[in-house]
């Protein structure tokens, strides 16, 4: 186990899909390029129950690795009777320290809304029961996803992962209990991409996070390409700009939301 030399600011990847093969394929490098850019802890999400095994094993078997179980919901459709048991019964297993990715999508039509609905119902409840954080996926849909939270009548101990949306959305968000976490589009260099700059420079420093959401999203100059844990180091560094704070700052911050919001332990890095 490396840590990080004294010039790299331990991160932490509160967001990545290590299962999928264009990681898994060079995973030994992949582990060794995160050590590299100073990242120290990863949550490896789950999407499915298969998944959710896969990425659960992994946190077993890597120091550094955590794992988040659940049914995004453009799965749920195609989930089986068994699927929801077995996350059930995962959700409770050692190194499980977040039900999701859950959440609600109108972007893609692969599973009809309200099924996605009573599904996230599904895993909020087992993470309230549980006391565990939850992963929230929206996509094009914020106003049901914020109603459907409000109708809980309680805070909400999670995070609205790669959000994207407004300051009004993210206030929104905040009033609940949800802490934010920004992914690679943060580094785009798109105008467009301006008013997202302004609301990452609105959060409340406590309820940040960062996340790369590989193999996707890619940051500047990498975007298109496959992302790695690794380049959570592009996003937080563009983060700390926006912000206008040193990078270690951020990267103390981010590491230490992530680390009270899972409860990660202090000593188990990669």
């Amino acid at each position: 186990m490396r840590s990080p030399g004294p010039e790299v600011a331990p991160l932490v990847d509160s967001h990545a899909h290590l299962e999928d093969p264009r990681l898994r394929r060079d995973w030994d490098a992949v582990l060794d390029r995160a050590r590299g850019a100073g990242v120290v802890r990863i949550l490896a999400i789950g999407t499915t129950a298969t998944d959710s095994a896969t990425v659960l094993e992994l946190a077993r078997s890597h120091p550094g690795i955590f794992a988040a179980v659940g049914i995004h919901p453009n799965h749920a459709a195609a989930a089986g009777p068994d699927d929801w048991p077995r996350i059930v019964e995962l959700a409770g297993q050692p190194g499980v320290v977040a039900i999701g990715e859950t959440g609600l999508d109108r972007y893609w039509d692969r599973t009809p809304f309200a099924i996605q609905q009573e599904w996230f119902d599904r895993h909020l409840e087992l993470a309230h029961r549980l006391n565990l954080p939850v992963v929230i996926h929206c996509r094009d849909c914020q106003a049901e996803l914020i109603e459907q939270l409000r109708g809980l009548g309680r805070p909400v101990r999670g995070v609205q992962h790669s959000f994207t949306g407004s300051w009004d959305e993210a206030r929104a968000f905040l009033d609940l209990g949800l802490h934010l976490s920004f992914a690679g589009m943060l580094t785009y260099t798109n105008k467009s991409l301006d008013p997202l700059r302004d609301v990452a420079a609105r959060v409340p420093l406590d309820r940040i996070l960062v996340e790369t959401d590989s193999p996707y999203l890619s940051p500047h100059p990498y975007r298109g390409q496959t992302n790695e844990p690794a380049r959570v180091a592009l996003t937080a560094r563009r983060l700390a700009e926006v912000r206008g704070i040193p990078p270690e700052e951020l990267a103390r911050i981010t590491t230490e939301n992530a680390r009270r919001l899972f409860q990660l332990p202090a000593g188990e890095t990669l």
